[in-house]
């Protein structure tokens, strides 16, 4: 996983009020949840605030960033467990961080990569990506940017389940049922396979 630093502020007072306050001064209100416990036995927030430049970095970008976050002289290492987004601007409103270590295993999401041309798609099938992102469990370390799936091998109206894809190092959390793609007969192929069919009655 790529790493990025950012610098962010210990946040003294924390409500909607507050948190809209920031938001004017270009800053967005986030919570790091860590190993500490509160007296519910729930883990305990940390409150702070990153810069909204530094957010848009983190958010609107392809990649899955392992966040090294400054608070106080001190890094700690998050990933981003929850973005909160305005309904109708899709501005980053907040975020949760979840604290992790190069120890610590975390789940968390991995783009899929397909790799390779599929024989459905070579014989005029169309590919069909149902999810875009399988489960991982493991320590950050290990996972990598997204996970290569080939396709080479899948002809029309087969498909490839999480259940078929192991990787090394990697638990996979996602459910073994739910289908990563699949190869969709199309017209075209249709018609290829009816002349197909005829030609070979004819003969």
């Amino acid at each position: 996983m790529k790493e990025i630093n950012v610098k962010g502020q210990l946040r003294e007072t924390t409500g909607k009020k507050a948190c809209k306050l920031l938001r004017k001064e270009g800053l967005i209100p986030c919570n790091l949840y860590g190993e500490k416990k509160n007296e519910k036995g729930l883990p305990e927030a940390l409150p702070f605030a990153l810069d909204a430049t530094d957010v848009r970095k983190l958010v609107f970008t392809p990649h899955i960033y392992v966040v090294n976050i400054e608070l106080e002289g001190q890094v700690r290492i998050g990933v981003i467990k929850e973005i909160q987004f305005h309904p109708t601007t899709d501005a980053v409103l907040h975020i949760d961080f979840y604290e992790t270590n190069p120890e610590k295993p975390i789940t968390i999401g991995i783009p899929v990569h397909l790799v390779g041309l599929a024989q459905g798609v070579r014989d005029g099938g169309r590919m069909n990506l149902s999810i875009r992102k399988i489960e991982v469990t493991a320590p950050y370390k290990q996972i990598p940017e997204y996970l290569d799936v080939d396709v080479t091998p899948l002809r029309i109206g087969k498909s490839i389940k999480v259940g078929q894809l192991s990787y090394e190092g990697l638990e996979i959390a996602t459910s073994k049922e739910v289908i990563v793609c699949s190869v969709k007969m199309t017209r075209a192929a249709s018609k290829n396979a009816t002349e197909e069919t005829e030609e070979e009655a004819a003969n």
